[in-house]
């Protein structure tokens, strides 16, 4: 169950990273609440999942996958310049975050 906290925790993150993008420096009052509504519950969820997961490898993991989805949700929905290094970087993102996860913290 831990393992999905932290995966929802990602989500919301994610959603209120995106929120955060939209607000437009929180001049949009919609985004700019929802900015914390989603930053809230994601921290809320993710405090749920440190109950049976190592903070070190769950905090990577939120922190990570949660840097390298954004970063792909900005290339494809802010159409945010690709370059080869920016996905190659995010390329080494990803494969630490399944090193994490495949290194067995519990």
């Amino acid at each position: 169950m831990s393992w999905l906290y932290l995966g929802l925790a990602i989500l919301l993150e994610i959603c209120g990273t995106t929120c955060l993008k939209l607000s437009a420096g929180f001049t949009q009052r919609v985004y700019g609440g929802l900015v914390f509504a989603f930053y809230g519950l994601s921290f809320w969820s993710l405090g749920l999942a440190l109950k049976q997961i190592e903070v070190s490898t769950a905090y990577a993991i939120w922190s990570g996958a949660g840097t390298a989805l954004i970063a792909a949700i900005g290339i494809v929905w802010f159409k945010e310049p690709v370059t080869a290094i920016k996905i190659f970087s995010i390329g080494l993102i990803v494969l630490g975050v399944v090193g994490l996860q495949l290194s067995g913290g519990h």
